[in-house]
Parts: structure tokens; C-alpha cells; sequence
């Protein structure tokens, strides 16, 4: 068993880590659930992004989309995925990966590489209590105008509130149309969530492995969260009292993708 070393912060740098620049890229790409299942079956990380781009657009990686949209696809899509070059290992490999799994992933990473987004999903974690568990698009348009305060101009904005409902939408973080919008669960697979911990581990993050924003997001927290780890596979947890300890059964994200796909 390998035990938890002291976890990746923000003052103590690792490899890669969450994105912390704000910046537009959901304008142009939601949560793109179905272009990243092509990409990472697909993509060569070794190629040269010219190549790679002649290639997705003569094989139709993303369907019938033109040259312009299959860049944009690619370099949005190399963002959220190459900055962890173990996790596109993996993900490349998983080709059994279910449809629930597939989606929370993609959330997860989507709140790696845009900090709006993170952020955005604390607020409606924020706002899961009796009282204001909905969500509409004139409160996410004030959320981001108090957030970003003069930054963008007001048709910019609206867009980002259209989109970031959007992407929680489809990660079925909050319900789809119509407003007001109901906050909601994600389906969270045993798989996904060891994937979630081997992948933080490894990373540079505000927050520690059992307590942070991407658990948070799909309501893995508290009681319900130790719950989970005790049946979660490829680690051992135990609490006693306000003492928590998570063992590692593998040494590495790779190691556990050998073990578990």
C-alpha cells in the first residue's frame, strides 16, 4: 500500500495543475462531451498540430465540421486534455468507459482548465440549500458581472451565463431548459471517482485530495463522500474522529489504469 504524501497546493508545485488565468475558450466550447471521446480515441500526442489537424479533418474526427471548427476543437480539446499527459494515456485507453463516466470526466477536466468554470460550480454548490436550490440565467448573468466586475462588455457576459449553464446543464449538474433550473447530482461511477483521485494526486490544486471543488461540484462531500472512498476501488480509507488516511494501492495514475481497465 503507498500512503498519501503531503497533497499538491498551490504553494507546493507539482508538474501540471488547474488552470488559474481566466479566460473565453467556453464561448467557443461548452462541456464537448462527444468531441473529446473522439479526440482522445483518435488523437497522436506526439504529432505536430498541423498534422493533427489534416488528420481529424480527412478522417472526420468530428464529423462534417470545417477546417476552421476542427482547430478549434483540437486546440480547446489539447487545453483541457494534453496539460495531463498521463491522464491522455489513459483516457486514450479506456475504450469500455460508459457513458456516466464518460461525462463527469469531462466535467472535471473542463474545471481544470477554466477557472470561470470552477468557479462558477462553487457558487451553485453554494446555492444547494432549500431556499435557493434553482438557478436561472439572470442569476448566473449577475454572478458573472459581480465576479468579473468591467471586464467584459454586457453582450459578452450574457454569453458566458448562456454557455456556463450550458456546460453545468450537460453535466447534468443543474436541469436542462427551461429556467428556472433545478441543481442536480451527477452520476458519479466507482471508476471515475478513483480516476478523479489518482489524477488530483498527481496535480498542483487548491485543496486537498478528499476535499476540493471537482468533489464538491457532483456533491461528494462530508458523510456521503467517506462513504464512497470506503468502496471506492484502489484505495483504502479510514476516519477517526477529524483524523482522515487514504492508502494508495497503486503508485501512479498509469499503474492504476493497468490494474483497473
Amino acid at each position: 500500500m503507498v500512503t498519501e504524501p503531503s497533497p499538491p497546493t498551490a504553494d507546493r508545485p507539482s508538474d501540471a495543475g488547474e488552470a488559474t488565468e481566466v479566460h473565453t475558450r467556453i464561448l467557443r466550447l461548452a462541456l464537448a462531451v462527444e468531441e473529446s471521446r473522439s479526440y482522445w480515441e483518435h488523437v497522436d500526442p506526439g504529432a505536430p498540430a498541423a498534422e493533427r489537424a489534416r488528420f481529424a479533418f480527412e478522417q472526420r474526427w468530428f464529423g462534417g465540421k470545417s477546417m476552421e471548427r476542427v482547430r478549434v476543437l483540437l486546440a480547446y480539446c489539447a487545453d483541457r486534455y494534453d496539460r495531463f499527459p498521463e491522464a491522455l494515456t489513459v483516457l486514450r485507453r479506456w475504450r469500455s468507459m460508459d457513458a456516466p463516466t464518460r461525462l463527469v470526466l469531462c466535467h472535471w477536466h473542463l474545471q481544470l482548465s477554466d477557472p470561470m468554470y470552477r468557479r462558477f460550480t462553487q457558487f451553485l454548490v453554494d446555492r444547494r440549500v432549500p431556499q435557493e436550490a434553482r438557478i436561472d440565467r439572470a442569476v448566473t448573468l449577475r454572478w458573472v458581472k459581480s465576479e468579473f466586475r468591467d471586464r467584459w462588455s454586457d453582450a459578452t457576459c450574457v454569453q458566458f451565463a448562456s454557455k456556463l449553464l450550458s456546460a453545468a446543464a450537460e453535466a447534468r449538474i443543474v436541469s436542462p431548459p427551461p429556467d428556472p433550473r433545478t441543481l442536480l447530482f451527477a452520476q458519479v461511477p466507482d471508476l471515475a471517482l478513483s480516476y478523479l483521485l489518482y489524477l488530483l494526486r498527481s496535480l498542483r490544486f487548491r485543496g486537498t485530495v478528499i476535499e476540493n471543488p471537482y468533489l464538491a461540484s457532483v456533491g461528494l462531500t462530508g458523510a456521503l463522500l467517506d462513504q464512497r472512498l470506503r468502496s471506492t476501488p484502489g484505495v483504502s480509507f479510514r476516519r477517526m474522529g477529524q483524523l482522515t488516511e487514504l492508502e494508495w494501492e497503486h503508485p501512479s495514475l498509469a499503474a492504476w489504469a493497468e490494474a483497473m481497465l
